[in-house]
């Protein structure tokens, strides 16, 4: 056997147990890639979450902004002012 004959089945050698260790990483979920895609996950559904909270608290804040004006206070109030500021145009026109 010469020496280039050695090298090239040692590299064939090299490079089939390299496909084993990799179908075998890939088939039981280890490897780089799936560590990386969890942690690229695990990062992604925190800042998902984030975002639906702020989501959450924005449509509180619209609710309450939508059921506060419509509330009988609120058209009370809405009311008298209207009252107020008509008495003082009177006044101001009397003047």
């Amino acid at each position: 056997m010469s020496f280039w004959t050695a090298v090239v089945i040692i590299v064939a050698l090299i490079a089939f147990a390299e496909m084993v260790k990799s179908k075998h990483r890939h088939g039981s979920g280890l490897g780089d890639d799936q560590s990386e895609r969890g942690q690229h996950q695990t990062f992604d559904r925190s800042e998902e979450r984030r975002e639906l909270d702020e989501l959450r608290e924005r449509i509180k804040v619209l609710e309450r902004i939508a059921t506060d004006n419509n509330s009988l206070d609120a058209r009370e109030t809405k009311r008298i002012s209207a009252e107020i500021e008509a008495l003082r145009e009177k006044q101001t026109d009397r003047d």
